[in-house]
């Protein structure tokens, strides 16, 4: 269970405005990540960087989102979520008005790493505060989603926009859906907000700990290094680029639906189940970009791949979720995944130029994926010792 510190408000109806908050700030805060094909597009066109700057750019804005990470180490058992919330919104409206404003590579990079550290703050924030909701599986369903879908909605409208209106227009929209959002802070508790265990409730274990670590780690690495160079291997494999990009954009939406199953089913009964399933499901639809496959192939591989990812991701982090009293876990999560997805585009480039292929990459993305598997067994493991035991107590002995 979990403790708002809202008083005069109905538990169910503060749970409900909560997840509303935590969806809609874990949208926007890394939106210019989700859409950056379309955003990297605009700048090498508006701006004439080259892919070293427009790289550099990103792998900057994902590496401060991550990093913020380390001061929540303090901050989130001390400081008021709150206004926490409140004060990293203002930053990131201001951030992203000021790329608006600046002229040049390194005035943008300012003002991007400023948006990004008050997004990455907003990330930990939401991911935290997930992790002591009750049906973690189906609220960190709509987490994902939420993501997907604003992504989704920003690489179908940047594109017009941008030749209307040029690159600033993206930053002034996220200021103001940002702006928008900002209401929602009522829903996060004044004071830091803890979770109930029983009195003879142990601590994580640090291996535990470690092994939650590795398994979303090894998850990242392997999805980001297959899913960068996913068009590249439709292309050694002789398929057309009109082609192969209308099955990625049909991906992307595949993408979604898995996330909403997930956040339909949110059963923790079917958990071990259901995280199963996705991810050999997922080490298959790797396995079928062996080789050189040919369209039908590619086109099943792909389309699995998106949704076992996007489906199986909910239940990695409530498994995780469910150990962790202290939240010391769950926010490492948002340094770990930033980190697993600056990891693996750089492991598997490395790969398929000194093989001088995609073969490689896929054996080496299956192997990792499945030992992300091996270890979140290992953990979910010790959920179910803990729930036997009485340690890990049911928020409702059910899920709504």
């Amino acid at each position: 269970m979990m403790n708002h510190e809202i008083p005069g408000h109905d538990e169910s109806s503060v749970s409900r405005g909560l997840v509303v908050a935590i969806v809609a700030f874990a949208a926007i805060a890394p939106a210019v990540l989700m859409a950056a094909p379309a955003i990297a597009a605009q700048l090498a066109q508006q701006l004439q960087l080259g892919p070293v700057r427009i790289g550099n750019l990103f792998s900057a804005e994902l590496g401060v989102m991550s990093l913020a990470t380390l001061p929540a180490y303090w901050w989130l058992p001390r400081c008021g979520w709150r206004g926490v919330a409140l004060l990293a919104g203002l930053v990131f409206i201001a951030g992203n008005i000021a790329s608006t404003l600046v002229d040049g590579y390194y005035g943008l990079m300012a003002c991007r790493v400023v948006s990004a550290l008050a997004g990455g703050t907003l990330m930990v924030l939401c991911i935290s505060a997930a992790s002591r909701l009750d049906n973690k599986d189906r609220v960190y369903g709509l987490w994902v989603l939420g993501q997907l879908v604003f992504g989704a909605v920003g690489l179908w409208l940047l594109p017009g926009l941008f030749e209307r209106y040029g690159l600033a227009v993206a930053y002034w929209l996220l200021a103001g859906c940002m702006t928008l959002c900002l209401p929602l802070v009522r829903a996060f508790p004044r004071r830091p907000m803890t979770a109930r265990r029983p009195a003879d409730a142990r601590s994580l274990p640090r291996l535990v700990f470690v092994l939650g670590v590795l398994a979303v780690l090894c998850f990242y690495v392997g999805l980001s290094g297959v899913w960068t160079f996913i068009g590249g291997i439709a292309a050694d494999a002789g398929l057309a680029p009109a082609a192969s990009g209308e099955v990625l954009s049909l991906a992307t939406l595949l993408g979604i639906v898995g996330a909403g199953c997930a956040t339909l089913i949110g059963n923790r009964r079917w958990r071990p189940a259901l995280l199963v399933v996705g991810y050999l499901l997922m080490i298959a639809a790797i396995g079928l970009l062996y080789g050189t496959p040919a369209m039908p192939r590619f086109i099943v591989a792909a389309l699995v791949f998106k949704f076992t990812w996007t489906f199986a991701l909910p239940y990695i982090l409530a498994t995780l979720a469910e150990l962790d009293d202290s939240g010391r876990l769950m926010s490492t999560i948002n340094l770990v995944i930033g980190s697993g997805l600056a990891l693996g585009p750089a492991l598997a480039g490395r790969v398929i130029e000194t093989s001088g292929g995609f073969d490689r990459l896929s054996l080496g993305a299956a192997g990792i994926v499945a030992l992300s598997l091996l270890l979140i067994l290992a953990v979910q493991r010790h959920v179910s010792v803990d729930r036997r035991a009485g340690l890990v107590t049911p928020s409702s002995q059910g899920d709504a």
